[in-house]
């Protein structure tokens, strides 16, 4: 049943919670296409070119195809202001029943290289994000055991309370890397729990984190796992897809789901194919298929968010928003 709210709902500590992101069962199949120099990257190793031959308006033009053949199937949308975020809005590209997400990260990436760093692009201007419709912020953190963990706590808060004070649902997106001289020791497992532990209680409106052992291994094996991050995240939490091959991500998702994950936030895994060939023709066939499969899942195994204990501790808004 589609459900109609004259308030936006709160979780326990202020955040918004993330109803206007959900799909009618609480539950959330998220397209993710703020890919920024990692899609340029993408685009340059597919067509054998150099990645300053990719001009920007490529990279738009992917982004409005996925969020025109893929948003249908969508409960919201992530964009960013580089590649697209204008457009789509003004195009009105997106159906009603999808939600625009906006990132308001900005990346520390040399070209053709990972993420090192984010910082908080202060150049938002969160009234002017709400007159649009656009329903939340996400924010990457690169997450390691290093000495900068208590300046990535204050950045996050800063991020959530941007976020409360301008009532938008917050997408905190914590991933976790090796610190210099861990990569030997690292455990990608137990670094998702310490992010999660650590950044979690700031309270975001959904808490985006990554799939145990990059989503291999069996149901079984990637539920306990994912009952890790579930014992210390008290919010709506998704997985993301990001190192996870699109064959082991519907395993992925559900595994995370048993666990008490509400779904999903994710690119790579539904439009990879699309980057060569017949764009259209793979969004609308193979990338669709993914994506309808996924939020089966997500229906049937994923956690409504308005059960998490965060929302349940503000139990009237909830109940309003899952009527």
């Amino acid at each position: 049943m589609t459900r109609t709210r004259t308030t936006t709902p709160t979780l326990a500590g202020g955040s918004a919670a993330p109803a206007h992101l959900a799909r009618p069962t609480g539950t959330f199949a998220m397209v993710a296409a703020d890919q920024r120099d990692s899609l340029r990257t993408m685009m340059a190793e597919r067509t054998g070119v150099p990645g300053e031959a990719i001009p920007h308006d490529h990279l738009t033009d992917f982004k409005m195809a996925v969020a025109r053949e893929l948003g249908p199937y969508a409960s919201a949308l992530l964009i960013d202001r580089d590649y697209g975020y204008r457009q789509l809005i003004d195009d009105k590209v997106l159906p009603g029943t999808c939600a625009p997400i906006l990132a308001v990260d900005v990346l520390d990436q040399e070209p053709g290289q990972a993420v090192e760093g984010t910082s908080l692009d202060e150049a938002v201007d969160t009234a002017a994000v709400v007159a649009d419709g656009t329903r939340g912020l996400k924010l990457l953190v690169i997450w390691r055991r290093d000495d900068r963990r208590e300046q990535r706590i204050e950045l996050a808060s800063r991020f959530i309370e941007l976020c409360r004070s301008a009532g938008l649902a917050s997408v905190l997106e914590p991933v976790a890397r090796p610190a210099e001289g861990e990569e030997d020791t690292f455990v990608l497992n137990d670094a998702i729990v310490d992010a999660a532990r650590e950044l979690a209680p700031l309270r975001p409106s959904l808490y985006k984190c990554q799939v145990p052992d990059g989503g291999v291994g069996s149901l079984a094996h990637l539920t306990e796992q994912a009952a890790r991050i579930d014992a210390v995240v008290d919010v709506p939490w998704v997985v993301l897809s990001q190192g996870v091959a699109a064959a082991d991500f519907p395993t992925a998702v559900e595994a995370a789901c048993r666990a008490g994950a509400s779904g999903f936030l994710a690119g790579r895994a539904l439009w990879t194919d699309a980057l060569t060939g017949d764009r259209d023709a793979a969004l609308r066939g193979p990338s669709a298929d993914r994506l309808r499969l996924l939020a089966d899942i997500v229906d049937t195994h994923g956690h409504p968010w308005w059960n998490t204990p965060a929302a349940r501790a503000t139990a009237p808004a909830a109940e309003e928003a899952s009527a």
